[in-house]
Parts: structure tokens; sequence; C-alpha cells
């Protein structure tokens, strides 16, 4: 159910059942003395190296335990890729200090000792093929003495405590609304209040896969780059103030809205940053477009005021400042710091792009921590020659077909 309430984001269950030992040929040939709900029955090792490596970004191959032959090279492993979200899953899975370490949320499912053994029975006769007598001299030889020496004891271990299991809607979809919160705090914007980072989807990431993608063609690079910029100018409209408002619908009843911010304007930091202001003159019907051109030698190079258009009365207006690439913050913190010269309070400054460096967003909100800033992605960082990583090339040069190649 959590999975499925979570279909936008990459979901991936690992389950503790995959990493039981292989019995040994002595072990076989007495297997029902074999007790599989002990923790030494499981490589809890194996776990915590796969465990680690998934969260680092790496992607595993997981045992595919076989329950007929009690062996885990039967069948070939199972590939799990890096994903947002890891359930971890298993009876014992709160026993081994270690392995608890590495949740973010411990989750206990508080079910009625019958129905635990009627899933048992249906579950060992039809997916293990083993008879009635057996499953039950099994549950009361090593399965209910496990469950009250391991299991219970690890409760207190448990953050969310849920009775019923899947029956209780409200506790998943309370989970479900955790685990998307957390999703969207990246950890930068637990540091900065200002930094807001647009809540991913199965369809953003898609279009920054295109135009992160070096084969991608001009005209796919622009109509999804466009798609991008503009969910990133509605995001960052949607941080400006507004007024109540009321008006009369065709039905003749009252609606209580809001009305749109009207002192506005867009300054593009030449020339990446006019590749944003179509979009947002698509939002902004009439709106005044201001440019800067800064100079720099290198990403961090020197920076040179070269050119500047900016609106009269520009220090009454929210000021939207378009750049898709935030990178060391230099040309960014230069651009900044003429707009307050010229009178615009710091707190009526959004600075848009669609991918930050984490030296970007350092630098610019540390030196000016009432602007806001709104992206799509945070970046690994930047690579030894000042460059974004894993980035998306020179941007004006792909979204204007200036590139050489």
């Amino acid at each position: 159910m959590i999975i499925q309430q979570l279909h936008d984001q990459r979901v991936v269950v690992v389950n503790q059942d995959s990493f039981y030992h292989n019995l040994t040929e002595e072990e076989l040939l007495r297997v029902h003395e074999c007790n599989f709900d002990h923790p030494d029955a499981f490589d809890t090792e194996e776990l915590l190296c796969i465990m680690d490596n998934l969260r680092r970004g790496k992607a595993v191959d997981i045992p595919n335990y076989d329950f007929k032959s009690y062996k885990n090279n039967v069948f070939p492993a199972r590939r799990v890729n890096p994903s947002d979200v890891i359930i971890l899953e298993g009876i014992l899975i709160f026993h081994d200090p270690r392995v608890r370490g590495l949740m973010n949320m411990k989750i206990f499912v508080d079910t009625d000792a019958d129905v635990r053994l009627a899933r048992r029975i249906r579950r060992d006769t039809a997916e293990k093929a083993r008879d009635i007598a057996t499953v039950l001299d099994q549950y009361s030889k090593f399965v209910k003495p496990a469950f009250d020496d391991f299991i219970l004891p690890t409760k207190k271990y448990a953050d969310i405590i849920i009775p019923r299991g899947g029956d209780n809607h409200v506790a998943v979809d309370l989970i479900v609304q955790h685990i998307r919160t957390k999703l969207g705090q990246h950890d930068l914007c637990k540091i900065y209040p200002n930094l807001y980072v647009i809540q991913t989807t199965f369809q953003i990431r898609g279009m920054h896969t295109l135009i992160r993608d070096a084969q991608t063609t001009k005209h796919d690079f622009v109509f999804y780059a466009d798609r991008l910029i503009r969910l990133v100018v509605e995001h960052g409209l949607g941080h400006l103030p507004f007024t109540e408002k009321q008006v009369i619908t065709p039905t003749g009843s009252v609606y209580t809205g809001v009305d749109f911010c009207k002192r506005l304007c867009g300054v593009s930091i030449i020339r990446s940053g006019e590749s944003m202001e179509n979009a947002l003159r698509a939002c902004c019907k009439g709106i005044k477009i201001g440019k800067i051109l800064i100079h720099r030698e290198g990403d961090n190079g020197q920076q040179q005021l070269i050119y500047e258009k900016l609106p009269q009365d520009i220090a009454d207006r929210h000021v939207l400042l378009l750049d898709p690439i935030l990178g060391t913050g230099n040309s960014a913190v230069q651009a900044i710091s003429l707009l307050i010269k010229k009178g615009v309070p710091e707190g009526n400054i959004i600075f848009l792009n669609l991918i930050s460096a984490p030296q970007g967003v350092h630098m610019v909100c540390k030196s000016f921590p009432r602007i806001k800033i709104v992206t799509s992605e945070i970046e690994t960082g930047l690579n030894k020659d000042f460059r974004v990583i894993p980035g998306m090339g020179e941007f004006g040069d792909r979204y204007f077909g200036t590139d050489d190649e």
C-alpha cells in the first residue's frame, strides 16, 4: 500500500528473507530441526553490505532465496537500482542494532497472534508446499518462541506501531505523507529555509534525463528545457505576495480567491537567462524584463559588470532573477548586489534556476539570507574546472544552438 501511494517515486523493497544462510548438506538432512526464526539464520553481514551500497547510490544484486531447496544460488540474483525510498522488511529486522541504525523510520506492524498463525499456514502450504502438520509443529517449536524472545522485545525500538497492518489506512496515509515530506526536504533546504526545490516526479526526472543526455538533439533539448523552465517559473510565482479577492461566478455564487501580485518584473542574466524569458512572459502577461551582462574568465574567475538595462521603477517591484544554472554563485552574487544597489529590497528577489550546485547555494544564501532560490534539482557539486556536475553542459550553447559540436 505504501508503494502504491508513492507511485511517482522510485521505491524498492529489500526482504530480510533474501539473506538466509545456505543450508549445508548435513543441515539439509535434518532440515526440520533448523530454526529459521532465529537471528543466526540470516547473513546479516551481507545485508549490511548491500544496504550500504544502496544508500550510497550503487546498484546491487540481492540473493533470490529458494525456500524449497534452502539455497540462494538456485535462481539468478535480483538486480536492484538505487532508489529514493528503500523499504527494508523482515520479522527480525530490528534485532541487530547496526541494521536499526540504517533506518530513517522504524515501523512495527502489530498483528494478532491468531492472524499471524493463519497467514503462516496459508503461505507455507501454498507457496512453500508444506503440509499443515509440519507448519504447526514448526510454529510451536520455533516460531512462537522466537517471537517472544527476539521479535516482541524489539517493539520498543519502533518509531511507529501499526495495529491491524494493511487494514489501517489512516496509519499508511500518515506514513506516506511523512515520506513525501522527507523526500521534499533536501539537506540544504533544512539549512536554508529560503531554498525551495520543486517536488520531483517521474515526469520531471524524465525531462532532466533528456536535457542532461549529451546525445539529445537541440530540438529536444529546447523542448524539454522549456517545459522544466515553465515549472520553475510557476513555482516561483507561487512565492509572491497575494491579496484576497472575491469574484462572482457564472452561477451567481461568490468565490473567494487571491489576486496576482501586480508590481513584478523579470531580470535575466545574459545569455543563458534569456532562455527563461518566454516562460515568464507566458505566465505573466506584459511583464517587463531587464537584462544584466556579467563577464567572467572561467566560472571562478574575475567578475565584471558589462551591461545592465533595468526598469526605472525596479525598486518598487518584486524581481524574478533568471539564470538556468547556479554554479559557483559568483555571477548571481554580483547580479543580486546590483539589484540591491538599485533599491530592490533583498526580500523582494526570487532567483529562479533549473539546477543548483551546493557551492552556489551556500554563497548566495549566506550573502543574501532573505532572497528566495527556486530550483528543480540540487547537483552533486563542482569539478576542478568549476563546472557543475553531473550538470548539462554549456546551457546557453545547447539551447541557442551555438555549440560547435
